[in-house]
């Protein structure tokens, strides 16, 4: 059995030693000492005067009196005495006075700087990194900052994010509770895209932007067309809502066929508008008019149009268009009248459309 430990070489108490307390507490100034390590300097060749029990250096290069031939060493003051721990590779220590961490690489020590922090294969702040996220970061505040002109930087900060291929993915990925909510970034091509999801699989495009023409799309932007697939007719003075009934596009179901109004999904401004085409029914001296009725009751300033020169059948329009904001649930429809006569809106050329600007 060996006579110390393998790694802080702390001497063992032997079977039938005599006065085992002094061999016990040799081994408890060794730990005192070299756990949580902190000594008060790197740099000094000779004891320095006046020690305090407890008082620990690192031995400079060209140790002295009783410094030397302990070069590197940690010399440690016991009271009477200075006792030596010679160092091992991967030792660490704090230099009290340089504010400094220092490591022990087999020959000398060294600070532990950032430029010291080589070829590093995982990094954890407040958590543990793993192979799959070699840098991980637990915290409740970061904060990244340009080095100031007046401190020798030149006051911009800029970060770069690189991906190998166009068609690999590169950006920022938003949780909640892990589970994946949106992203933003490169992903699958070198064009800009803003996607949200609410599952962590099936994810909708809010934005896109072509990284050739700098084009921007807003593929899910709530908007509609739809058109009313046979001839309404209309009665004289009898607003009627007219049977928008086919879509042609209607991005996130915001119009209902089946009761030909469209529904708001949120608070916002809409761009709305309708188009209705006359088509004679018993007299072409009628007059045509329409309008966009919000929540069944109210004509929305600004879409109310009628026709009063002569009208010619299949070629006569009433045309409107006009912002709007509504709350979300809202519901707007077109309607028309007739003045003067009955008359019908025609099929295929009478519709109804919208969408969301902001």
């Amino acid at each position: 059995m060996p006579d110390t430990t393998d790694t802080l070489s702390l001497p063992y108490i032997m079977p039938a030693q005599a006065q085992k307390h002094v061999t016990h507490n040799e081994a408890l100034r060794g730990l005192d000492a070299l756990v949580q390590m902190t000594v008060l300097s790197t740099s000094e060749q000779t004891p320095p005067g006046a020690p305090q029990p407890g008082d620990s250096h690192i031995v400079a290069s060209g140790g002295q009196s009783e410094w030397a031939g302990h070069d590197t060493e940690i010399a440690v003051f016991d009271g009477t005495a200075w006792v030596f721990y010679p160092p091992r590779i991967g030792w660490r220590c704090w230099n009290a006075n340089a504010k400094q961490y220092l490591v022990f690489d087999g020959a000398d020590w060294h600070e532990i700087t950032p430029s010291a922090l080589q070829d590093m294969t995982l990094l954890g702040l407040g958590t543990s990194a793993t192979a799959q996220t070699p840098f991980q970061a637990r915290l409740n505040q970061a904060l990244w900052t340009a080095v100031n002109e007046a401190d020798g930087g030149n006051g911009s900060m800029v970060a770069t994010l690189n991906k190998e291929g166009a068609t690999d993915d590169l950006g920022l990925v938003f949780q909640t509770n892990y589970a994946t909510r949106a992203l933003l970034g490169l992903f699958g091509s070198d064009s800009l895209r803003l996607s949200v999801t609410d599952d962590g699989i099936n994810f909708r495009d809010v934005m896109t932007m072509d990284h050739v023409s700098g084009r921007p799309s807003l593929p899910n932007l709530p908007r509609f067309k739809a058109f009313t697939n046979y001839d309404n007719f209309v009665a004289e003075d009898v607003w009627t809502t007219i049977g928008i009934n086919t879509v042609e596009y209607n991005d996130q179901n915001v119009f209902d066929p089946a009761t030909n109004q469209f529904v708001a999904p949120a608070d916002g401004t809409y761009m709305l508008g309708g188009v209705l085409m006359y088509k004679t029914h018993t007299s072409s001296t009628v007059r045509s008019r329409s309008r966009l009725l919000q929540n069944g009751v109210t004509e929305i300033n600004g879409a109310f149009h009628e026709n009063n020169s002569a009208h010619v059948s299949m070629r006569t329009t009433t045309k409107l268009q006009t912002l709007v904001s509504l709350s979300q649930g809202d519901t707007v429809e077109l309607q028309g009248t007739a003045r003067g006569d009955d008359l019908n809106f025609a099929a295929g050329h009478s519709s109804f459309w919208g969408y969301q600007v902001g």
